[in-house]
């Protein structure tokens, strides 16, 4: 795909860029440093960025190829180093690590079959934005539980956007891959 600098130099790529240098930044806060409110800083602007990008790339009319792109695959980054980080601190269990790793890892063959029979990419659809949107507030509510009663609030709150979230998550990967794999190749 060739892209144009008008078409990376825009407001919703730098934001969906912000998000992206988010990762490592989160990473390195929770499991290296141990600063636990920091990082919730950084979920709570990657949460707020991936909201935004594309509602002022409409606004702006910055619309792009390379943001449609860019946008879910940063939110699948976003997704893995949240979960694997917030299970290496016992956050969340192992299982939902898996599953959603999995679903992913699913996805990716579901893609492949797609775009070999297409020539393109999946569209993302508003209930695929409602499960990354349910996963990404479920993280920052999971990172803030403990004993007290806000603790306990956000627990709840969290597991509630988390069950949302996957379950939302694996709607989206069975109506992606019906769409892959019901779909005829293009002559």
């Amino acid at each position: 795909m060739r892209v144009s600098r008008s078409e990376v130099l825009t407001i919703p790529n730098g934001l969906t860029f912000i998000r992206a240098f988010g990762v490592p930044i989160f990473l390195w806060l929770l499991v290296g440093e141990n600063l636990r409110g920091w990082a919730y800083l950084v979920l709570a602007i990657g949460a707020w960025t991936d909201y935004f990008d594309g509602k002022v790339a409409r606004w702006l009319h910055q619309e792009s190829k390379l943001g449609a792109a860019m946008d879910p695959t940063i939110d699948r980054l976003y997704i893995v180093a949240t979960i694997i980080g917030l299970a290496i601190k016992s956050y969340i269990p192992w299982w939902m690590v898996a599953v959603l790793i999995g679903r992913d890892l699913w996805m990716a063959v579901m893609l492949m079959i797609y775009r070999r029979k297409s020539g393109n990419v999946f569209t993302v659809t508003f209930l695929g934005k409602s499960a990354t949107f349910n996963l990404l507030y479920a993280f920052p509510f999971l990172l803030l539980s403990g004993h007290s009663f806000w603790g306990q609030v956000a627990h709840v709150a969290g597991w509630s956007f988390a069950i949302w979230g996957i379950g939302l998550y694996l709607l989206t990967a069975f109506g992606y891959s019906r769409l892959a794999l019901t779909l005829k190749k293009d002559s």
